[in-house]
């Protein structure tokens, strides 16, 4: 086996036993996108590796010492040589272009998963400085930087920005996808498997991105309702008045929940009936998050 061969080989057995991020799924979702990396990682193998052993093999049979290698000073020209040269790189181009083409269409973030149970949890998620809220609109309940959900159950995430373009990531349950005040973006996941999976920011939003981080949590379906349950005795209402408070650039010690929430407050937000705040300044991004914290 050439060497380029066993050192690609052994790097994926080590990339795969990573845990999580991308290459360690926990979801549909995920194992796709898992497989498309796999997949475009061969199909580029398949140039890269030749290519390491015909440079080997051409600098060892033209070494000074081979006395069959010809000198051909002359040489200008070969159709063969052409055919190879130019094929091999269209095939990559071409078996590249079709993964992406299939892949597209299979991943589509508004393509919903199949219902299990004969149901899909929404969720509504709004991207905050530097926090992220996560509404459940059918359960009336809301929390802040921990997205619940039941193990093998889809879930249907609703997504916006009340402040500056953001990205929403969860490696491990449905990659990344951007998220814009004005706008509405669309996401499915689905855990496989109880556990909790990071979450956070992709993008730089001022003084608290880097703390912008989440957990979304997977559990049995009858624990997930033993949490809604409990919200909903527990906490404030998410009226106006308390998202105008959430609004505050900070970032918050721990996850917060609400027992209720205002029917209307996600469709506000995305059609800027309440207005956007201002977002991060020049300089050092707004208020400060210690001088927030001692408010």
């Amino acid at each position: 086996m050439p060497a380029g061969a066993g050192a690609a080989i052994v790097g994926i057995l080590l990339l795969s036993g990573c845990s999580g991020g991308p290459l360690d799924p926990h979801g549909p979702i995920a194992g796709q996108e898992r497989l498309i990396i796999f997949n475009a990682l061969a199909i580029m193998l398949a140039i890269v590796i030749p290519t390491i052993v015909f440079a080997v093999g051409v600098t060892w049979w033209f070494r000074e010492g081979n006395p069959r290698a010809k000198r051909r000073p002359d040489f200008v020209y070969s159709g063969r040589v052409e055919i190879v040269m130019w094929t091999v790189p269209l095939l990559t181009v071409l078996f590249l272009s079709g993964l992406i083409w299939t892949s597209s269409h299979d991943l589509d973030p508004y393509k919903r998963l199949p219902e299990t149970n004969g149901r899909t949890i929404e969720v509504q998620v709004v991207a905050l400085d530097w926090k992220w809220l996560f509404i459940y609109p059918e359960q009336g309940v809301a929390s802040v930087n921990v997205l619940e959900v039941p193990v093998g159950e889809p879930v249907h995430l609703s997504m916006t920005s009340a402040s500056v373009m953001n990205t929403f990531s969860v490696p491990q349950l449905a990659g990344m996808i951007y998220v814009m005040n004005g706008m509405l973006t669309q996401l499915s996941l689905q855990a496989d498997h109880p556990g909790d999976f990071y979450g956070r920011s992709g993008m730089f939003s001022g003084d608290g991105f880097s703390d912008m981080k989440f957990t979304a949590r997977a559990v049995p379906a009858d624990r997930f309702q033993q949490w809604i349950d409990t919200t909903r005795t527990d906490g404030s209402t998410l009226d106006r008045a308390a998202y105008g408070e959430l609004m505050k650039q900070n970032v918050p010690a721990q996850p917060i929940t609400y027992r209720a929430v205002d029917a209307d407050l996600f469709k506000a937000i995305v059609t800027q009936e309440i207005a956007p705040a201002a977002g991060p300044t020049s300089g050092r991004g707004g208020p400060g998050i210690k001088e927030e914290a001692q408010k």
